[in-house]
């Protein structure tokens, strides 16, 4: 049994981004630093930093007035930046720069008079942060039939913008469905979802051509991690995601001589190599990494880091 590596895998630059985010401010300003939401979806990541004194709230009025405050990289309504303004809260806002984008994007079809359709899972916390940042109407789908149920007349103003980490094919599908209810709807294309979730999904797509099995590691609650499980079966092999090492199971591997391995944009190295040390330990002899693009985006840190300081 052979072991197929996919690049790119892991870390994206946003993902990358918010740990340092996180991991300057507990240096520069000392535990505890409060993070809104989950830094991003991985629970190891999550430990790490809460053992070196951060502190993971859902609730903003569970942090105590004037404390350094991070938000994560999924985004955040604008009723939490009012909240955390109102509490005098130093924040260091580590949404991606992507998110970000998609926001500013959201309200300025807002501002124009347009209804606003958001593709992507309700609940998300990327995707409740892209709602909160609109003020005039707007609609979250996440399927054909979500697309058939929405109330606005195919006459009206409407746009859309997407969540970042959707399957690019799944997308594809949705925008289409939209432009044939709405012939006179604006909106990005595919140029929402990110170039790291797309960049992982093509390559996935590549190892799945050559292997018999597909793990992906990452979180279960990573949206991007669940979409490279889905395009690995789309395409004819079985995946499986797990978290970790130990979460592997030997009776996946019956029969198998070909393993390809890929891991989320949340997903640390580590948490790779250990997937790769328990497969030689279940039989696997060569580790090899497929060929792939090498990504060299970088993200500037935010000026509130500095100010923490």
């Amino acid at each position: 049994m052979n072991v197929l590596l996919a690049q790119p895998r892991g870390f994206c630059a946003g993902v990358a981004r918010a740990v340092e985010i996180a991991e300057r401010a507990l240096a520069a300003h000392g535990a505890p630093v409060y993070v809104f939401h989950e830094i991003v979806h991985n629970r190891h990541v999550v430990e790490e930093l809460a053992q070196r004194g951060a502190i993971f709230v859902d609730d903003i009025e569970a942090i105590p007035e004037g404390a350094v405050t991070v938000f994560s990289a999924h985004g955040v309504a604008n009723a939490v930046v009012d909240a955390a303004r109102a509490r005098s809260l130093r924040v260091i806002d580590a949404t991606c720069p992507l998110v970000t984008k998609v926001h500013l994007q959201a309200e300025r079809y807002s501002q124009r008079g347009f209804t606003l359709v958001i593709v992507g899972h309700a609940g998300h916390e990327e995707v409740e942060g892209t709602r909160g940042s609109i003020s005039g109407p707007v609609h979250v789908v996440d399927s054909v039939a979500a697309i058939e149920a929405l109330p606005m007349r195919a006459d009206e103003p409407v746009a859309y913008v997407t969540q970042t980490t959707l399957s690019m094919d799944d997308t594809r599908d949705l925008i289409e469905a939209l432009e044939a209810r709405y012939p006179d709807i604006v909106g990005p294309g595919l140029g929402d979802i990110c170039y790291a979730t797309a960049n992982r999904q093509r390559a996935v797509q590549q190892l799945a051509k050559r292997v018999d099995l597909v793990i992906v590691v990452g979180a279960h609650n990573s949206s991007n991690s669940n979409r490279l499980q889905e395009v690995a079966a789309d395409h004819g092999v079985p995946a499986r995601l797990i978290e970790e090492a130990d979460d592997l199971q030997p009776v996946w591997l019956e029969g198998v001589t070909r393993v390809g391995v890929t891991a989320g944009a949340s997903t640390p190295e580590r948490l790779v190599q250990g997937v790769c040390a328990r497969l030689r330990e279940l039989g696997a002899g060569e580790v090899r990494e497929l060929p792939g693009l090498a990504e060299t985006v970088r993200f500037r840190l935010p000026e509130a880091l500095k100010q923490i300081a």
